[in-house]
């Protein structure tokens, strides 16, 4: 009995030991894969969404723009008796740090606000020529979730302004390495130029085989505004000499049109005088032969 009671302690001691070795083993290959395991160290996130009353263009806008940044997040309307500032404590209950928002005026004016919430600076843009993915219907393709390469005009390293706005450009637009939404991949490329006193939004697909760019979409311009020094307000660093508002615009196509008709009503009466000046004077000979006999 003795000698069983023995072995028996003697397994059990096996037993364990094999145990602890496998559980010594386990956490040495979870630590080691996570030594191997890039780190995700740049934590920028994107808040995208809009305010009320916006029509289906720009929704269908915001729609592309998630879908090309991976590490954005979404949040509900915001009602237009707000004011901008609750867009800080929106992007702070969604731990995120940029923000793009879009608003609508009378309906067919919509502005985007770029941000780096809560400190600033943000930045004003009236967005024109908006084309959205599912309009265009182009040819070139990209992986959901790829990072992109951005491509920016020579004009954004020339003036303050522009480098300012480059910044902050590559810190929205730039999805960040090892994001857990992102892939491993990159296969299209952002390209900002300028033209016109606007930039110009493009994105193109990298084709493997010969390196060309085939166009995904979206396409919009965006109109420089202003930037101020705080997120959605506070002082303001630069006001656009070039920018016109669309107000203003559709007043003088307005006046133009009313200055057609008014050059037509010119023109009749300018006719009417001229013919009443063109009267030929009485010929003495013009009734001799309907004289009567």
């Amino acid at each position: 009995d003795c000698e069983r009671c023995h072995l028996i302690r003697r397994l059990k001691m096996t037993r364990k030991r094999r145990r602890m070795s496998t559980e010594k083993t386990d956490v040495a290959v979870h630590e080691t894969s996570l030594k191997k395991r890039p780190k995700w160290t740049n934590k920028q996130r994107v808040l995208i969404f809009c305010s009320r009353g916006i029509t289906h263009r720009p929704r269908h806008l915001l729609n592309d723009l998630r879908a090309l940044l991976p590490h954005s997040k979404t949040d509900t309307k915001l009602d237009r008796k707000d004011q901008l500032f609750v867009v800080n404590e929106v992007c702070e209950m969604k731990n995120c740090n940029k923000c793009i928002f879009l608003e609508m005026r009378k309906k067919q004016d919509p502005y985007m606000w770029i941000a780096e919430t809560p400190h600033g600076p943000s930045v004003k843009f009236l967005v024109e020529n908006i084309h959205t993915m599912d309009e265009l219907k182009l040819t070139g393709n990209c992986l959901k979730g790829s990072r992109a390469v951005l491509s920016f005009d020579k004009t954004f390293d020339e003036l303050p302004h522009y480098s300012l706005l480059k910044e902050l450009f590559t810190q929205v637009f730039s999805t960040p390495c090892y994001h857990p939404k992102s892939k491993p991949f990159i296969d299209h490329v952002f390209n900002f130029s300028i033209a016109d006193n606007r930039i110009w939004f493009r994105n193109y697909q990298i084709v493997e085989e010969d390196m060309s760019l085939v166009e995904i979409g979206p396409r919009l311009v965006l109109n420089l505004i202003r930037i101020f020094e705080g997120s959605f307000g506070g002082p303001c660093l630069y006001e656009n000499p070039h920018y016109s508002s669309p107000n203003e615009h559709r007043r003088l196509l307005r006046r133009q049109a009313g200055m057609k008709y008014r050059n037509r009503v010119d023109a009749r009466t300018f006719l009417a005088v001229r013919k009443g000046k063109m009267e030929l004077p009485e010929d003495e000979v013009e009734q001799v032969f309907q004289q009567q006999a």
